[in-house]
């Protein structure tokens, strides 16, 4: 005899089962979270916190003394944030959003990167003329090594994590250090200022902003050679890379906007307007969204990088002074 009740009970099972399998893509793609980008604000001594799918802010920290460089550890635990006036690298507890430490660094410490593989950061200590390597996993400095170039302001580590590259204010040149060895191995020409430093994602080229040039040299990290100078805007300072290698995009702090540079060709093809003194910046990491630090409007641009247009300004705090996204 046929159990009726079974029957309707498997037909319902069966019905569900379709919508289920509708809903379970959804429930997973929104367990993922958009990445987060950290603005530090010099001028307020806080970081913003923006979600990057509302592009709203969504908390602000403390950050010690004049904040400016800033790095996040891989898995978005801690954020490395440079205390200018204190010469302390402030330890950002991300998950309680709260400081919980700091590391002495020495006077004047600017720029702040991590490497690749997310176990070093590395701070350009202005007043010293070296830059200063921690060890991210004991939240401790490691190491220090002296540059030739004056008053150091970032130092960026190549794709393989293998050398750093570091840019001094006073001066025309790029510092390049072997990580392993612990040495400068190279000392490259570039224009007067050199600020902001990218590297293209396989390595074979990095991108710095000279500042009282108004230029983007572009150097052979195989030869240490400029292969390249792009004529840029006014005082141009931040540097950022697509992750596919094919747009550099170059701050202009003069002119109020950015600079989009195709590296097939180095041509500038496009000029996107930002707010005062456009500073530095960081992409999403599919590439489709540019964020640009305003120091002087206390606003961080967000530009549609398939379009080149600029979406909207968020405000934030005084004197931002650049983007990292995670």
């Amino acid at each position: 005899m046929l159990n009726l009740s079974k029957l309707c009970a498997a037909a319902m099972i069966a019905a569900t089962l379709p919508a289920l399998a509708i809903a379970a893509p959804a429930v997973a793609a929104a367990a993922v979270a958009a990445p987060l980008a950290y603005v530090p604000n010099e001028g307020s001594s806080t970081i913003s916190i923006i979600d990057t799918s509302t592009d709203q802010v969504i908390a602000e920290i403390p950050a010690g003394d004049k904040p400016r460089g800033l790095a996040v550890g891989n898995d978005s635990h801690w954020a490395y944030v440079s205390d200018k006036l204190h010469g302390t690298l402030q330890l950002i507890d991300l998950r309680e959003r709260k400081m919980a430490g700091t590391i002495a660094l020495g006077a004047s410490p600017e720029g702040v990167e991590i490497s690749p593989d997310g176990r070093w950061v590395v701070a350009a200590i202005e007043e010293h003329n070296e830059i200063a390597i921690c060890d991210a996993s004991t939240n401790t400095l490691a190491f220090k090594v002296k540059v030739k170039g004056q008053n150091p302001e970032h130092a960026v580590f190549s794709p393989d994590g293998a050398s750093i590259y570091v840019s001094a204010e006073n001066g025309s040149d790029i510092d390049v250090i072997d990580f392993a060895t612990r040495k400068q191995v190279a000392q490259v020409k570039v224009g007067e200022r050199p600020r902001g430093i990218g590297f293209l994602p396989d390595g074979s080229f990095a991108y710095v902003a000279s500042e009282n040039a108004d230029e983007v040299h572009v150097i052979n990290t195989k030869n240490y050679n400029v292969a390249a100078v792009i004529k840029a805007g006014k005082r141009v300072n931040g540097i950022a890379i697509h992750p596919n290698g094919t747009r550099v995009y170059a701050s202009n702090g003069g002119d109020e906007n950015v600079s989009v540079i195709d590296t097939a060709t180095n041509k500038v093809i496009a000029t996107v307007p930002t707010g005062k003194r456009s500073w530095n910046m960081a992409l999403t990491p599919d590439g489709s969204k540019l964020y640009v630090a305003n120091g002087r409007s206390g606003t961080v641009s967000v530009i549609d990088t398939v379009n080149n247009v600029k979406l909207r300004d968020i405000a934030v705090g005084k004197l931002p002074w650049g983007v990292v996204i995670k």
